[in-house]
């Protein structure tokens, strides 16, 4: 079955990409947000729109995919920490164990 999917994050991912396609000098998060939208949607049959996109904007800010993952590897490694601020329904589950001292 070689049919088009849909996202059920779609419209979200679609609003971010949109985003990130007016950046012209982009931030940490836009870069580990790319990458992040570059993963969820490597595999997936469907969303080509999307897919062209992403292809555009790596030219757009002069990388590839190797260069892109190298910088969000720094990033990373840097310490950096999504926050609910930043990338508020692209992160984790929302569920929060920073308080899990429970007897």
């Amino acid at each position: 079955m070689n049919e088009s999917q849909n996202h059920p994050l779609y419209s979200t991912d679609r609003e971010n990409l949109d985003r990130l396609i007016g950046i012209d000098s982009p931030a940490s998060i836009d870069f580990v947000e790319l990458a992040r939208l570059l993963i969820r949607y490597e595999d997936f049959k469907g969303a080509e729109d999307l897919n062209s996109d992403m292809e555009k904007l790596l030219k757009k800010w002069s990388l590839n995919r190797k260069k892109l993952e190298e910088i969000t590897r720094k990033i990373w490694s840097d310490g950096f920490r999504p926050t609910s601020s930043t990338s508020p329904d692209n992160v984790g589950s929302g569920f929060d164990t920073s308080d899990s001292s429970q007897a």
